[in-house]
């Protein structure tokens, strides 16, 4: 795949770092998705923070899921997507009022974060109103990666059960308006095992609700998403139908058809079906160090820089002219072109020796790597293409255009450069 990009003009001196989709790959994971949850009432929703991108959720929606938004922004790419409101859901730790207005009128469900928001919602509920649920924090522990782990006992998100109990189960109990629950413990790092702690410890809420309610007020489990991704290899594990045997398993009333499921998986459904290809444009010796310097760093790998030992990624080395390189691994380090020392992509990484010219491959990268970027040293947003191999070849299609240099200046307040002078005393002559 790199070479086709790489004949096709997508990488090199004029593009020296480019994302790609495998459209594809997205259908086979969707594909996966709904077949393990075959059988029981179920909209899947995909999280919109993993791919911001139009195209993609115009992909996915065309596939049968629906989105799971965090912002208006998002909210708003959705329906640019041709998502109607009734398939999407709003989560956010601090909707506002408007937010809230906007998504309630048109139809979204909404997950309220806090009891607080509840009361909000109340006086902005339309006479018809949509799905209407409260986040809980089942406070099952965390995984391996805190920061991406949100049913610990002092999360910031949702409801606490186990010190709150009483009180959410009146909050419902005065709104009948309030119909699902949701829950969402986290994401990379946290095992099955975890996340099927905090979905049966939500149902066991709802059965309750239902049970003081003397109907089945509860009709709809939001069991998030989180699936993790193994980025160590090419073996997709664990999968969806995994985590679903898991699930009948360890709540089977959560399948015998009373609920209705609402997943929000994101990273899962992307990671695998996207790359990253960027440029070599040096190589130095520093030290006992070879260094490779590339054009993707910080910029599109915002987290692997960061947190490395949490997101690690696996490599490929390829010629100029997009062939897998060959030769014996020498340990090297792949750094970024952000002006920062702790730029690196990766530390004594065994590759074929790189050298000028060469493109670096970034697997795993479909979601959030080049979706979500990082603007330091005001480096553009990187294009990003979908393909598909169609009739024995490679198809391109553009997902987003490489931002331009002049859309860098405009987003900088380029139009108001003369601003800051207005406010300046007159200058004496």
């Amino acid at each position: 795949m790199v070479r086709s990009a790489v004949r096709s003009g997508l990488v090199g001196a004029g593009s020296p770092v480019t994302g790609f989709i495998d459209v594809d790959g997205i259908l086979e994971s969707v594909r996966d998705l709904t077949a393990a949850f075959d059988g029981v009432p179920v909209l899947h929703t995909f999280a919109v923070k993993a791919a911001a991108l139009v195209p993609v959720l115009r992909l996915l929606a065309d596939a049968g899921l629906g989105c799971e938004v965090a912002s208006p922004g998002e909210y708003a790419q959705a329906l640019a997507a041709g998502v109607p409101p009734e398939r999407i859901v709003y989560d956010s730790p601090a909707k506002t009022r408007a937010e809230l207005a906007t998504a309630l009128t048109a139809g979204a469900a909404v997950n309220a974060d806090n009891l607080d928001e509840l009361e909000r919602i109340d006086a902005l509920l339309p006479a018809a109103p949509p799905a209407v649920g409260l986040r809980i924090n089942p406070q099952v522990g965390s995984g391996a990666i805190a920061a991406m782990s949100t049913a610990g006992r002092a999360s910031k998100f949702g409801v606490p059960l186990r010190e709150q109990r009483e009180r959410i189960i009146a909050a419902c109990l005065a709104r009948p308006a309030l119909t699902r629950l949701h829950v969402h413990v986290g994401s990379q790092g946290c095992p099955l095992e975890l996340m099927a702690d905090g979905v049966a410890a939500v149902y066991e809420l709802a059965e309750r609700i239902n049970a003081a309610a003397g109907y089945q007020q509860i009709t709809g489990v939001d069991i998030g998403g989180g699936l993790p991704v193994n980025f160590t290899g090419d073996e997709v594990t664990p999968t969806y139908a995994d985590y679903a045997r898991l699930l009948r398993r360890r709540v089977p009333g959560l399948f015998d058809g009373r609920y209705t499921l609402i997943t929000e998986f994101g990273r899962s459904l992307l990671a695998k079906n996207g790359f990253v290809a960027a440029l070599v444009e040096y190589t130095k010796q520093a030290g006992d160090r070879r260094i490779a310097i590339t054009h993707a760093g910080a910029q599109v790998a915002t987290r692997t820089v960061f947190m490395p030992q949490s997101w690690p990624l696996r490599l490929g080395a390829f010629t100029a002219a997009g062939d897998r390189k060959s030769g014996p691994a020498l340990r090297q380090d792949v750094a970024g072109p952000c002006c920062f020392a702790g730029d690196m992509v990766a530390l004594d990484h065994p590759l074929p020796e790189l050298t000028a010219g060469d493109v670096v491959a970034l697997y795993d990268t479909g979601a959030y790597y080049f979706s979500t970027p990082w603007s330091y040293n005001s480096l553009p947003r990187t294009a990003v293409y979908g393909f598909a191999r169609r009739d024995g070849e490679v198809r391109f299609t553009t997902i987003r255009a490489q931002q331009s240099i002049a859309e860098i200046v405009a987003e900088s307040g380029g139009a108001q450069a003369d601003a800051l002078l207005a406010l300046c005393p007159v200058r004496q002559r």
